[in-house]
Parts: C-alpha cells; sequence; structure tokens
C-alpha cells in the first residue's frame, strides 16, 4: 500500500505489519534536503520544560517543527524522525497520547521513523529527543 503526499511517497506493503505512527518507507523526489539537528524539550532560555515524556515530547516535536519551517518547510515534508528515549517503557506506555500529539502538530502523515531507548540525554532533565531529516520539493 502507498500514499502520496506531493514529493514524498510513503509505501506501506500490506505484507509487512501495519504500521501504527510511523511509514515503513518513504521516497523523496526533491530538491532540497533539511538536516534537523536533535532537539529536546529546551525552552528560548536553553531550560528544559516539562516532566514527563508527553510534555517533552510535544516541546520537542514543537522545536524541531520550528527548525523545519524556519529552513521553510513543513511537516508534510518529513521523510525520517529518530526519538531517542531515556525510558522506552514509558514512551510505550505513552504511545496513544503521543500519537495525538504528533496529529494534533504534524498532521496525519508519518515518515519513516526509529524510537532508541538511550541511557542519557545531553542535559540530565530531558527524557526524549527527535531529529530527523525532510526532503523540500
Amino acid at each position: 500500500m502507498t500514499d502520496t503526499n506531493g514529493h514524498l511517497r510513503r509505501v506501506n506493503p500490506p505484507h509487512l505489519s501495519p504500521p501504527t505512527g510511523f511509514s515503513h518507507a518513504v521516497t523523496a523526489t526533491g530538491g532540497r534536503l533539511v538536516f534537523l539537528a536533535g532537539q529536546t524539550a529546551l525552552d528560548a532560555d536553553g531550560k528544559v520544560v516539562g516532566s514527563t515524556v508527553p510534555e517533552q515530547f510535544r516541546r520537542a516535536l514543537s522545536n524541531l517543527l520550528a527548525a523545519l519551517h524556519a529552513a521553510g518547510g513543513t511537516a508534510a515534508d518529513l521523510a525520517r524522525v529518530t526519538v531517542y528515549v531515556t525510558d522506552v517503557a514509558a514512551y510505550r506506555e505513552h504511545a496513544p497520547e503521543l500519537g495525538r500529539i504528533w496529529k494534533e502538530l504534524a498532521g496525519r502523515d508519518y515518515p519513516a521513523m526509529a524510537v532508541v531507548g538511550i541511557v542519557r540525554l545531553w542535559d540530565e532533565q530531558a527524557l526524549i529527543e527527535l531529529d530527523g531529516f525532510a526532503v523540500l520539493p
């Protein structure tokens, strides 16, 4: 099964498990790549805000999208996102809420994604970090 959105094509073959909150593959045609640095729940003063995975996910995704918008892109241009989380069990527990936050901020098109459990992030208070890349038309 494939889904198209302009210059990105989301590919989800029927013989793989149904994707929930991600696409199995994304093909891209376009003229410009945007590589997005890891974003945590930092506010404009460089302080981590939020104490839960959903609170920090909302802020980290907002920061990632703000960087993308500043580079001329939109959430629909995201081809790949990696989520780094210090507590995979907490991420799984909050997955439905994280999905709602994603849809609210980024829409219904999912990039290729991975969730990676890690020991800690640069800022000790940070629970989650998102990075990725986008393809602009």
